[in-house]
Parts: structure tokens; C-alpha cells; sequence
């Protein structure tokens, strides 16, 4: 998508602190982050959210929480972290761009929200 900011960043168009990327996924780090860690993990391919994916986007949302797993190992916060896929904008979705959040570094409350 062209005017996809998250599409944008993944081709070097707009700024982001990149922490990771491969052939699948990149990563990056929240611009209003919520804990020590939040991380944001988007597939290259763009999905518009949790609700619009398919049945053929099932590996790969499987694989961002395998690299979410990653980046928790590296980052030390394996003792607890959560990942969450915001789905609509009631729940806080604001780029309609599949993407996980991946949070951790301090105790994190439930219920979230």
C-alpha cells in the first residue's frame, strides 16, 4: 500500500528505529512506548488487521510471535512480557497494518486497558 505509514517505513520512506527485520517481518520500536519494551512486529506482506486476514495468513501470524519471543529472549524480559494484536479502532487500532506489540521490562497490570 503507498500511503501505508507501516508500509513506508518497512521501504526506508519514514523513520523508525528498526530492530530487527528479515525476508517475513520487521521490527521496530513504538513511538509512544507503554513499558521498557514495546516493540512493534509487522508482516512485509500488508494486512490490514487481525480481521481481515485469511486463512493463507496464518504462518505468518504465527511468525511474529515467534520473533517476538526472539526479541524477548535478547531483550532479558522472558520472566514477562505480553503481545497484543489491537483489533479496530475501538481497541486502539490506529495504522491499519497487521502489527504486534510486543511489551515488557516492568510488571505489566490485568485486567489490560
Amino acid at each position: 500500500m503507498p500511503d501505508c505509514i507501516f508500509c513506508r517505513i518497512i521501504r526506508g520512506e519514514a523513520p523508525a528505529k528498526k530492530v530487527y527485520e528479515d525476508e517475513r517481518a520487521f521490527v521496530f520500536e513504538d513511538i509512544n512506548p507503554q513499558a521498557p519494551t514495546h516493540v512493534l512486529i509487522i508482516p512485509r506482506k500488508h494486512i490490514v488487521g487481525m480481521k481481515e486476514a485469511q486463512p493463507e495468513d496464518a504462518e505468518i501470524i504465527g511468525y511474529l510471535h515467534l520473533v517476538a519471543a526472539q526479541i524477548a529472549r535478547e531483550r532479558g524480559i522472558e520472566d514477562g512480557y505480553r503481545t497484543v494484536f489491537n483489533v479496530g479502532p475501538r481497541a486502539g487500532q490506529s495504522v491499519f497494518h497487521l502489527h504486534l506489540h510486543l511489551l515488557g521490562g516492568r510488571s505489566l497490570r490485568w485486567p489490560p486497558g
